[in-house]
C-alpha cells in the first residue's frame, strides 16, 4: 500500500528545476527559493528511502539494516552537513532537536491517531519498544551532560567543552554500533515487523537500478539542501520567525517527510511494531549517529568544531518528548487518544519555539 501511495509526491519533482531557476534568476527571492527547495526535497527523500530498501533486499538482513541505518536520515544529514560547512550551528542543532521531538511526538502521534481511528486498540512488542526508549534516554544524557557542563562549569570548563563533546560523540557512535549488533544479530527477534518483504516493497529492483536511484537522489538532495540552507536565515527573518524555529519545525519535518509517511501508513495497516520502529528508531539514529557524526566531521569541514552543547530550550523539549513517548510506548498497546496526546505536546513545543526570542534560542 505504501509503495502505491508514495509516488503521488512525484509531481513535486518539478520544484527541482524551479528552485534552481529562482536561485539563479531571482536570488533575492529568499522565501520563494526556500519553499521551492523544501518541496523539492520531499519526493527526493522518498526515492532515496525506497532505493535503500531495495538495496537491502539484495544484501541480506545485516548489511541491509546497516544501510537503512546509514541512509534512513540521509536527507537531514545532508542538510545538516551543508549548514555545518557554512558555520550555521544554530540551524544544525535546531534541526537535530526538531528531528528527535518530531519523530517521537509528531510521527508516533500521527501513527497512533491514524491507526487508532481504524482499530480500537493496536498492540506491539513492549520489550522492543522499552529497549528503544532506553536508547533514547541515553541520548538525553548525551544532551544534558554537555549543556550542564557549559552552563554550570564556569569559565575554565568552557575551554574544555570541545574535547568533552568530541569524546562523548565517540562514545555515542560506539554505542550506536553496538545497538545495531544487538537489534540485527543477537536480539533481532525483538525488532521484527510484521508482513512479508514483497508486500512491503513490491517487486524488487535490480541492484543497478537501486544504486542509480540512490546516487541520483543523494546528489539532487545535496543540491537542493545547499539552496535551502542558503535561504533559511533570510526566509526566517522575512516571515518573522527565528532561524531556530525554522530548524526545529520546518527543516526537521522536511528532512523526515519520507519516514513520516511510511510510519503512518504502516500504522494504518495495523503494523505498529514497524511503525514505532521507524519513529523511535529514527530519533535514535539522529541522537546517537547523526549528531556525534556531525561533531567528528566538523573538525574537517566547518569553520570551527561543533560541540554538543544544546540550549536549555532544546534540552527541555527533548526531555519532555522522550519522557512522554516512553511512557506511552511502555505498555505494548496504543489507541487514537494517545496519538492525540503526543500531537498536543508537539504543538505546545512548536508554539513555545515560535515565541522564543532569538537571543534565548540562539547558541551564541
Amino acid at each position: 500500500m505504501s509503495e502505491i501511495l508514495k509516488p503521488s509526491l512525484n509531481w513535486l519533482l518539478v520544484f527541482v528545476p524551479v528552485a534552481v531557476w529562482f536561485k539563479h534568476s531571482w536570488p533575492e527571492s529568499h522565501t520563494t527559493i526556500f519553499i521551492c527547495a523544501c518541496l523539492a526535497v520531499l519526493p527526493l527523500a522518498g526515492w532515496l528511502g525506497r532505493a535503500t530498501e531495495h538495496i537491502a533486499l539484495h544484501t541480506g538482513e545485516g548489511i541491509g539494516g546497516l544501510l537503512n541505518a546509514t541512509f534512513g536520515n540521509a536527507a537531514e544529514l545532508i542538510i545538516a552537513l551543508i549548514a555545518l560547512q557554512k558555520g550555521m550551528f544554530d540551524v544544525v542543532k535546531a534541526s537535530l532537536t526538531g528531528s528527535i521531538i518530531g519523530n517521537v511526538l509528531l510521527v508516533m502521534g500521527a501513527s497512533m491517531l491514524v491507526g487508532g481511528l481504524k482499530y480500537p486498540t493496536q498492540n506491539f512488542n513492549a520489550v522492543g519498544a522499552r529497549s528503544q526508549a532506553t536508547m533514547l534516554i541515553l541520548a538525553l544524557i548525551a544532551l544534558i551532560v554537555p549543556a550542564g557542563f557549559h552552563y554550570l562549569g564556569g569559565a575554565e570548563a568552557l575551554l574544555r567543552e570541545g574535547d568533552l563533546s568530541l569524546e562523548i560523540a565517540i562514545v555515542l557512535l560506539v554505542c550506536y554500533a553496538l545497538s545495531l549488533f544487538f537489534s540485527l544479530r543477537t536480539h533481532h527477534h525483538l525488532f521484527k515487523g510484521s508482513g512479508d518483504v514483497e508486500a512491503q516493497h513490491g517487486v524488487a529492483w535490480s541492484m543497478t537500478k537501486a544504486l542509480a536511484v540512490l546516487a541520483g537522489a543523494t546528489a539532487l538532495i545535496a543540491w537542493m539542501s545547499e539552496i535551502l540552507v542558503g535561504a533559511v536565515e533570510q526566509t526566517a527573518h522575512s516571515l518573522g520567525m527565528t532561524s531556530v524555529f525554522v530548524g526545529v519545525i520546518v527543516v526537521a519535518i522536511i528532512g523526515n517527510a519520507a519516514e513520516h509517511s511510511t510510519a503512518i501508513l504502516m500504522a494504518r495497516d495495523n503494523r505498529m511494531d514497524l511503525s514505532l520502529g521507524i519513529a523511535i528508531g529514527s530519533s535514535i539514529q539522529i541522537a546517537l549517529f547523526v549528531a556525534p557524526l556531525l561533531v567528528v566531521v566538523s573538525y574537517f569541514i566547518a569553520p570551527r568544531p561543533m560541540d554538543l552543547v544544546f540550549t536549555p530550550a532544546e534540552v527541555m523539549a527533548a526531555v519532555i518528548a522522550v519522557v512522554i513517548s516512553a511512557q506511552i510506548a511502555s505498555d505494548g498497546e496504543s489507541n487514537w487518544f494517545e496519538g492525540v496526546q503526543l500531537l498536543a505536546v508537539y504543538v505546545i513545543l512548536g508554539i513555545a519555539f515560535y515565541f522564543l526570542p532569538e537571543s534565548v534560542a540562539s547558541h551564541k
